[in-house]
């Protein structure tokens, strides 16, 4: 049970690690969270400070999840005995919490999309590569980068009833059907002022031109 809980919690802390906040205060000298949309996380980096924060921003927080489930997996390697799937699951949930609630920045973080892609491509790169192209064709569509996030959180508990094949620690199909879903939901919950934007036809859109 302590491995368990010192996993959930590093994947929290590494999750709270916003890098968003981080390089808008040393590259523009301001907290990204005061401006555009106050959310911290690569879009609004791209919009507020430009494409070079924005690709940094991405990769980073893309790579929280892919640190948090190699310790999972690390973990599982170096104590037995411990069921691993739920291990990657654990750290999967947390890191993703921990960007939206990050504790050194006062519990106000940003949406997990990247971050969610880092765990995705992690425990199952097939599954992941679906759900980032569905998304990126979306948000080409659309222009709006919420609509693309929104969808393939929905998508991706849909592909799990579907592809039993290249997750990284085998387990039952329902274990990570339940596991799809809890990000599924932390996803659209992150998306709740997004969705009644879409909705209203005021969501912000995407240039392609810029």
């Amino acid at each position: 049970m302590a491995t368990y809980i010192i996993v959930a919690m590093i994947a929290y802390l590494i999750g709270s690690i916003n890098f968003s906040i981080i390089l808008s205060k040393k590259m523009a000298g301001f907290d990204i969270r005061e401006k555009g949309s106050g959310n911290a996380g690569t879009t609004n980096m791209l919009r507020s400070v430009g494409k070079k924060a924005a690709i940094v921003t991405l990769i980073c927080d893309v790579l929280k999840g892919v640190v948090a489930i190699g310790i999972a997996l690390l973990a599982g390697v170096i104590i037995k005995n411990l069921d691993n799937s739920l291990l990657v699951q654990i750290a999967g949930v947390l890191v993703i919490i921990g960007h939206t609630f990050p504790v050194f920045f006062k519990f106000k973080g940003g949406k997990g999309i990247a971050t969610s892609l880092g765990v995705l491509l992690m425990i199952n790169w097939q599954i992941g590569l679906i759900c980032l192209v569905f998304a990126l064709i979306l948000m080409a569509l659309t222009r709006m980068v919420s609509v693309g996030s929104i969808a393939a959180a929905i998508l991706f508990p849909v592909l799990v009833l579907f592809i039993g094949q290249n997750y990284i620690v085998a387990s039952s199909n329902w274990s990570y059907l339940i596991f799809s879903i809890i990000i599924a939901v932390l996803v659209i919950f992150n998306h709740r002022e997004n969705v009644k934007r879409i909705f209203t036809g005021t969501e912000n859109r995407i240039s392609f031109k810029k």
